[in-house]
């Protein structure tokens, strides 16, 4: 019998991407996807790429089946899935939150940051953290309540910490690290900053340029600091680029009094992501690339020794709406629900 799934917010970029993993996926079946402005509409009137492929169309929030779906992923922006997620996972449903409601284990953090209050703290409490690699566990012992006929809540991470976390975790978890900033700059695609157009993101602003922004103060500082374990020495700036999708992060770290080899690093990076099959790491001078992870729910790492500055440089290379996004929502919802964690996700990205 096929897991039904439900996506709400399933016009927008990570919605309707979440949709094409599911559709092809061999054992979920994609029975809702929800948009109020758009209800009526099958996905492949908005996006003819799936025409032949389904007529599903899209159903209104209110409308759609979501709990009587075995899974639902959230591709909502964040105070929306604080609304929703509780009566779900009440319901008995596998919520799969792709904002970033659940991220943050310190309501406090949240409240800072996004300026809202957390309504949903007891669950917060609850929910795992959607990084497969680096918090695996918390993911399986999720699997084990749903499999006990239990709601269960994955806060999957965000596009930029995940690409920054991959690439630095290993050195960082290992305890090399000195002390000091740790520096992360990253470059992102258009699409991560959602459908809607803005000034920032129209074509004649965004074409033929680049542009830091959130300097100082963007709101994924906080989730990188918590998943690194770093909090107060991270100095994070985000980049746009003129990339439909692709985000490719570079992360600066002081060595600590341990000396290391290039060797030592390839081989410490290496065996830390030896049972990760959406992880790869490059070595011998080759450096992560946006084009040779697109349209996957893969990441390129690589690590360098810098000995004129005694610090390393770790890059991090994802597709902002597949790993960043839906693909890392899929991969954990294949672990919750025991399946291969590779299950209906491109592995090879287009070669050109």
């Amino acid at each position: 019998m096929s897991i039904q799934a439900g996506i709400v917010g399933a016009a927008g970029f990570a919605g309707i991407e979440a949709a094409r993993f599911v559709i092809g996926h061999p054992e979920f079946e994609l029975v809702a996807a929800t948009s109020n402005e758009l209800a009526g509409k099958r996905l492949a009137d908005l996006y003819p790429g799936f025409e032949g492929v389904t007529d599903l169309a899209f159903s209104s929030h209110d409308d759609a089946p979501l709990k009587q779906c075995d899974v639902v992923f959230l591709a909502v922006p964040h105070t929306a899935a604080i609304a929703q997620a509780p009566a779900l996972v009440e319901a008995g449903v596998a919520v799969i939150d792709l904002s970033a409601d659940f991220r943050l284990k310190d309501p406090a953090v949240y409240e800072q940051w996004y300026q809202v209050k957390h309504t949903a703290t007891d669950l917060l409490a609850e929910a795992a953290f959607g990084l497969p690699e680096l918090f695996r566990a918390d993911l399986e012992a999720l699997a084990a309540k749903r499999a006990a006929g239990k709601g269960v809540l994955v806060g999957c991470a965000g596009c930029y910490p995940t690409a920054t976390s991959l690439a630095a975790a290993p050195f960082i978890r290992a305890g090399l690290a000195g002390a000091g900033p740790i520096v992360a700059d990253a470059v992102s695609g258009v699409s991560g900053a959602g459908k809607k157009a803005t000034e920032r993101t129209h074509f004649c602003f965004a074409n033929e340029n680049v542009e830091a922004y959130g300097v100082a103060n963007h709101r994924h500082t906080p989730e990188i600091e918590q998943i690194l374990g770093i909090e107060g020495r991270l100095v994070f700036t985000p980049h746009l680029a003129p990339l439909d999708r692709g985000l490719l992060s570079t992360v600066t770290i002081p060595m600590g009094e341990a000396p290391i080899t290039q060797g030592q690093l390839d081989e410490l990076y290496a065996d830390f992501y030896k049972d990760a099959p959406l992880v790869s790491v490059l070595t011998g001078g080759k450096q992560p690339k946006t084009s040779s992870v697109a349209g996957t729910c893969r990441a390129h790492v690589a690590a360098v020794l810098n000995e004129h500055a005694n610090v390393i440089v770790a890059t991090g290379a994802i597709d902002n709406v597949g790993k960043g996004a839906a693909g890392q929502a899929v991969q954990c919802a294949n672990i919750v629900f025991g399946l291969p964690e590779t299950a209906g996700l491109d592995l090879i990205a287009i070669p050109a």
